[in-house]
């Protein structure tokens, strides 16, 4: 794909999907890969243009390579400076907050990532003078990220809409590159350099910095980077293209789906703790009305699942397993089971009686059971 079209392929999806305009402030997630690098020239050549507004870009230096990573933020530094986009640029020991709290170490550098992201947003949005609404967080994913991600939850499994794999806009955060791959990026940059054009290299000359943790295929995305879908593309060389329509088809009944699920959320839920005053504390729980218990079991599923969102927070993942203990209140009528009770994820306790399905922390549940 050349240079133009390249552009092109970025300005339309931008458009057709509504993910960012003039008016508003995009912060680039820039780690200096390949991809990265490409939408940091793109998003300049579109701000230039007048179809992008106030930029800013990030790099956030999670401490796992050393020297390497010392040079990744180097590498984005030049870059902004090249460019003229100013650069937020932090440290974090994802190792050590890793081990602090148990937890996966790139489930850890994920949620620092973004922490950082809305923090340098809220400041991008304040020097705008824009409303932190109208603020994007703008990411390089690319259709070979898609596709990588369609066939890892191939492989563990996935719950409602899990095969549309990623979004091109999930709340702030969007992903106007979903529509290119990374060889359409990579011979971008390279057709850059050829041009003439301002390029930003590292050390070595480089055009980009290349993660030597990409290739170890002990790492699930990049086994399924390197083992499973060069063998698809064997079978079918147009597998992204193809693959990608695909999962845009299953977007579409997703977003019917989940349109339909939220009202029935909306018309079944009942917030224990809300307020005019105060409008709704989701992390208090609710109560699901019995008749949530006669519908479609897919939209049950649905409804569920962003009730379960909204308690434990935009940043959880709700668990299959949580969605299925609620629905497992409700027999095979339809009605809630009295007496059914269960802990699942975030220490929540779920209980049911004839007046319908609460939802709420277990400490709040054990008040009530003694109070009683």
């Amino acid at each position: 794909m050349s240079m133009p079209a390249v552009i092109d392929r970025m300005r339309s999806t931008l458009a057709a999907r509504a993910l960012a305009g003039p008016d508003m402030p995009a912060l680039l997630m820039v780690s200096g890969g390949s991809d990265s690098t490409a939408l940091a020239y793109l998003a300049a050549g579109l701000r230039e243009a007048g179809e992008l507004g106030p930029l800013a870009m990030l790099h956030v230096n999670h401490r796992l390579r050393g020297d390497a990573a010392d040079a990744d933020a180097r590498f984005v530094a030049q870059l902004a400076e090249l460019l003229g986009i100013p650069l937020f640029s932090c440290e974090i020991d994802i190792a050590r907050e890793a081990g602090r709290t148990g937890e996966n170490v790139e489930a850890v550098a994920r949620r620092e990532r973004y922490l950082a992201a809305n923090e340098a947003l809220e400041s991008l949005c304040r020097h705008a003078a824009a409303p932190l609404a109208d603020g994007r967080i703008v990411t390089a994913h690319t259709a070979d990220d898609r596709v990588e991600s369609f066939y890892m939850r191939s492989i563990v499994g996935t719950g409602p809409g899990g095969f549309r794999a990623m979004r091109y806009r999930n709340g702030p955060v969007v992903r106007p590159l979903l529509d290119a791959s990374r060889d359409d990026l990579r011979a971008y940059l390279v057709e850059r350099e050829r041009a003439g054009e301002p390029v930003a290299v590292d050390a070595e000359g480089a055009l980009w910095r290349e993660d030597a943790t990409n290739a170890h295929t002990d790492r699930f995305r990049a086994y399924v980077r390197h083992e499973i879908v060069p063998r698809a593309r064997m079978r079918n060389p147009q597998l992204l293209d193809v693959l990608c329509r695909s999962m845009n088809l299953i977007a579409d009944e997703d977003d019917m789906l989940e349109a339909q699920a939220e009202a029935l959320a909306d018309r079944h839920a009942a917030w224990i703790e809300q307020s005019e005053a105060l409008g709704i504390d989701h992390g208090a729980g609710c109560v699901l009305a019995p008749a949530l218990g006669i519908e479609p079991r897919p939209l049950q599923r649905r409804a569920v699942l962003r009730v379960l969102g909204l308690v434990l927070g935009a940043e959880a993942r709700v668990e299959a397993a949580s969605v299925e203990a609620v629905l497992a209140a409700y027999d095979g009528a339809g009605a809630p089971r009295g007496g059914y009770v269960a802990n699942i994820q975030g220490d929540l306790a779920v209980s049911a009686n004839k007046r319908g399905v609460r939802i709420e922390p277990m400490a709040a549940f054990r008040a009530r059971r003694k109070r009683k």
